[in-house]
């Protein structure tokens, strides 16, 4: 698949096959992410692959609710960005990690799989933050959820590029 036809295509899934997204692939898919634009070569990003003993003891600590939007995805990817207290290189390296995340969520689409981009608000508690091994530099940018497809979302509608874009003289 073109990277167009990724970008075009690409879609939120809330429902997933139930087989885990085997390691070489998922470690492929972060390998894309490396390739993100970044100032100075920061590489911010920071991944964490949510193993079952992880999985098991985040949804004991976020309730059911939490726990069930959790459980739709077989394969949990944690996705966090490492921050220097520079507030100028922080948001450009808050704004490279999204671009990483993106990178695999494209990556994801043009091998058929699954992906939804979420930022639970639960992955800012102490607790869960400690569960996850997340240093006090580190911000949370997304929680990617990977695995098989079973459905086909319909594309939503965006705005017009006309309503987006605006040439200065």
């Amino acid at each position: 698949m073109d990277v167009e036809t990724a970008i075009r295509s690409r879609r939120t899934h809330k429902q997933f096959g139930p087989e885990p997204v085997d390691e070489a692939t998922v470690r492929d898919l972060l390998d894309l992410a490396r390739f993100a634009p970044n100032h100075k070569l920061t590489q911010p990003w920071r991944f964490r692959l949510l193993g079952p003993q992880t999985r098991r003891r985040l949804n004991d600590m976020v309730g059911a609710k939490e726990a069930m939007k959790l459980g739709r995805a077989p394969t949990l990817v944690l996705a966090t960005a490492a921050l220097s207290g520079d507030p100028l290189t922080d948001a450009e390296d808050l704004h490279a990690t999204a671009c990483a995340v993106y990178a695999v969520l494209l990556g994801a689409t043009a091998r058929g799989l699954a992906s939804y981009w979420r930022t639970p608000a639960v992955l800012g508690e102490r607790v869960v933050r400690d569960l996850l091994g997340l240093a006090g530099s580190e911000r949370v940018v997304g929680l990617i959820h990977l695995g098989p497809a079973v459905s086909d979302p319909p594309e939503k509608e965006r705005r017009p590029l006309d309503d987006v874009l605006r040439t200065l003289p």
